[in-house]
């Protein structure tokens, strides 16, 4: 430093800041911005560790933390006789990480981590309580070489330290040293405060998750309901939650995706279970007589009404009626049906007295409403009334991981049913896995029954599953040995519509049975006129 002597104009130069401050505050950024990309301890503190040694010069740094740190209570769970390791480390071997364990209140380390407070090792040589057990005297420099520890703390209480060498001669201040670690201790403790406060955060969850699982699973067991698919543990948590409410429920999803056992499900939950549940096919009745087995008839209504009969709704009073196929209902008969929904009535075919009936409506459908509405085939105001509370079932390819489940439990129904002993081989379930079952689970359920009625054998093997399924692959699926006037074009599974996939379905199902299109029907729990409407519909079959 130069003094500039001028009488009272004498003062002096300012000195230039050193260069271990540059590098110090190189090194907070540096640190900083790693804490700013990433919360992981792991990423942050082996990098920190690293600056430290590159800039700082305090080499072999490590980070020692207290063995089986209770994240709840913040102390050790064994305050007898705890130990701490090496968890982090830079300029040290495996081997000299695995050396790095102390007991509290052992050596230099274990020192600072039961008193809680910096220690500072001006010569390892001259201190007889320095271990050196983890890296050997002889592999460090012949100089003078200083240890400095840092405790790390949460919560007021020690949890490990921070450590380093360095050496004692050189142009900087240990208590520099000592400064610049004691803040990157303190934001070491902060960072592990926060992930011990993230996986009790986590761990929470975890276990409410599970508990919900384990509830619905139990649930799904009180319904008939097999599986544990997440996304079947979503619809039965939707349909939980609203069963007790009196709002129409809309099942939405693909054919064969189990919407009766749903439904079912939803009444049984319901404070109205120990009244009826009354199901109607919409596609299985005829157009004329929609009305009469609805709302019923007086006597005299029309030739034949030989006496009066109360209709499906009347039965359904105090309980759930549960509409399927609501699309498939006539557009006559839907304003009928808003006016019972509206206003809680019904009248006879033939009749002009009003009938109170006091029940839940929940209707289901695999076509998109919404679409129908634009086209005129759905009133909209109808539409609003029953979509009320949309649930969307998944589908069996949205499912995979209760195809095994599902599987044997067809497999033992049919068994039982059918005083059978027939078993699937673990490669047979993997090819039940794999198949894309555009038919759902009653698709499934039909497959799994003809294998246990027409196979030979005690074990299905993985061949007669390939020769029960239609041929394969991971991107198509064509249908052989169609019956003359049906289409034979490739079907691509991922991007059909549900429609496709029902097409695909009845395709199968006529390949099954040569044709016959009852036994197709019957099949698939159809009525042969249903399914003859369905081929019409989806344009496989011409008028």
């Amino acid at each position: 430093m130069s003094v500039v002597k001028n009488g009272s104009n004498a003062r002096s130069e300012e000195p230039s800041a050193p260069p271990w401050r540059e590098q110090e505050r190189l090194l907070l950024g540096e640190v900083m911005r790693l804490v700013g990309r990433s919360l992981a301890p792991d990423m942050v503190f082996r990098e920190m560790l690293h600056l430290m040694s590159e800039l700082l010069g305090l080499n072999r740094g490590r980070i020692v933390l207290i063995d089986a740190f209770d994240a709840e209570t913040k102390q050790t769970k064994n305050t007898s006789a705890p130990i701490s390791r090496i968890r982090f480390a830079y300029g040290l071997t495996k081997a000299e990480i695995a050396r790095g364990t102390y007991f509290v209140g052992e050596g230099i380390t274990g020192a600072a981590l039961a008193i809680g407070q910096s220690i500072i090792v001006q010569d390892i040589d001259a201190e007889p309580r320095f271990l050196s057990r983890s890296v050997k005297r002889a592999n460090l420099p012949q100089e003078t070489v200083a240890f400095i520890v840092v405790p790390i703390q949460t919560n007021r209480r020690t949890v490990g330290v921070l450590a380093a060498h360095r050496i004692r001669q050189r142009n900087r201040s240990l208590n520099d040293d000592v400064a610049v670690m004691k803040i990157l201790a303190t934001l070491a403790g902060q960072l592990l405060q926060l992930q011990s406060l993230v996986e009790e955060k986590t761990k929470a969850l975890q276990d409410k998750n599970e508990l919900l699982a384990r509830a619905l699973e139990s649930a799904a067991a009180r319904y008939g309901i097999v599986g544990t698919s997440p996304a079947l543990l979503q619809a039965l948590e939707e349909l939980e939650r609203v069963a007790q409410a009196t709002a129409s429920v809309l099942l939405l999803g693909e054919s064969g995706t189990g919407k009766e056992l749903f439904a079912r499900a939803l009444h049984l939950s319901s404070l109205r279970r120990d009244a009826p549940f009354i199901k109607v096919n919409c596609a299985a009745i005829p157009e004329t007589l929609f009305e009469s087995e609805l709302f019923g008839h007086e006597k005299g209504a029309f030739t034949g009404a030989m006496k009066s009969r109360i209709g499906l709704f009347e039965q359904a009073d105090h309980g759930t009626i549960f509409l399927d196929e609501i699309g498939e209902m006539p557009l006559a008969m839907q304003t009928k049906l808003l006016r019972t929904l509206q206003e809680g009535t019904i009248v006879r075919l033939g009749g002009d007295r009003e009938i109170k009936v006091d029940i839940r409506v929940v209707t289901a459908t695999n076509r998109d409403l919404s679409f129908e509405v634009d086209r005129g085939t759905f009133r909209r105001d109808l539409y609003y009334r029953l979509n009320v509370i949309p649930i969307r079932l998944p589908s069996l390819l949205q499912r995979k991981q209760d195809i095994r489940p599902l599987s044997l439990h067809f497999l033992n129904r049919v068994n039982q049913a059918n005083n059978r002993n027939v078993n699937l081989s673990p490669q047979a379930l993997d090819e039940l896995e794999a198949y894309a079952w555009p038919g759902n689970i009653r698709e499934l359920a039909n497959v799994i029954e003809r294998m246990v009625l027409l196979t030979d054998h005690a074990v299905i093997s993985k061949a007669e599953v390939e020769r029960f399924i239609p041929a394969f692959t991971n991107s198509t699926e064509k249908i052989e040995s169609i019956p003359a006037g049906l289409s034979t074009m490739p079907v691509v599974r991922e991007y059909l519509p549900s429609h496709s996939h029902d097409a695909l379905t009845l395709q199968q199902a006529l390949a099954m049975h040569n044709g016959n299109q009852s036994r197709a029907a019957y099949s698939l729990g159809l009525t042969p006129r249903q399914f003859v409407y369905r081929l019409r519909k989806l344009g496989i079959m011409k008028n």
